[in-house]
């Protein structure tokens, strides 16, 4: 909600428009549109979806978002990451995954690719990269739990730490999995969300690519 808030007055500033004017644009008083943006009171999806339309933005998407924490200090956040707040990312296939990609997160533009991409609000610190979830091995009983067909967002310059949700691949595979990194006496071993399915230790035939940092569910 303070993101939308923050979107719309930056958005309202920069075309010079005021609440009575959006309000005009939306079909309601300027004294609704001053609730909303004062968190009086607070829109549903549909109107702040109307709200963007008539400041010329895309709509927002229902999402249900598993995500790394991030520490930024909001007075050295560029200003095109604090206004505008989403950054593209291509989705990958798990077949040598981290080939295309592209070199730097870039701030959301309508240009049109070939290459699918997808938004977040994530700043990631190298060439980040979407996987689709593909099987159960990371579908838990209880607990945290990565279902198939979900977006997972791996970040290839984040730490790799046990504990971490990975991306890797063995040196005689074309094929990347997805896994939680543990550590036991001293050794690291990927590690399942599904008891079912066999845990495998970290060799240095094996390398980390990336941690996922984000995992989303649409509906």
């Amino acid at each position: 909600m303070d993101k939308w808030i923050e979107l719309v007055k930056a958005k309202m500033s920069e075309l010079k428009i005021t609440q009575t004017e959006l309000g005009e644009r939306v079909g309601m008083s300027q004294g609704g549109i001053g609730h909303w943006l004062n968190k009086r009171r607070e829109p549903g999806v549909t109107e702040m979806n109307r709200v963007l339309q008539a400041l010329g933005m895309d709509f927002l998407e229902v999402a249900m978002v598993i995500r790394e924490p991030q520490q930024t200090a909001d007075d050295d956040m560029p200003l095109a990451q604090k206004y505008n707040p989403y950054f593209r990312y291509p989705v990958n296939d798990w077949r040598a995954p981290f080939e295309v990609r592209e070199t730097e997160p870039q701030p959301y533009s309508k240009a049109q690719d070939k290459q699918r991409f997808e938004l977040t609000d994530y700043h990631a610190r190298g060439a980040a990269f979407w996987l689709t979830v593909a099987g159960d091995s990371m579908t838990a009983p209880r607990g945290p739990s990565i279902a198939e067909g979900m977006l997972i967002l791996v970040d290839p310059a984040a730490e790799a730490l046990p504990g971490k949700l990975v991306i890797a691949q063995w040196s005689d595979s074309d094929d990347a999995i997805f896994r939680k990194l543990d550590e036991e006496g001293g050794q690291r071993y990927l590690v399942p969300l599904n008891p079912t399915w066999p845990k495998a230790l970290l060799t240095d035939e094996c390398r980390i690519i990336g941690v996922v940092v984000q995992a989303t569910a649409r509906y």
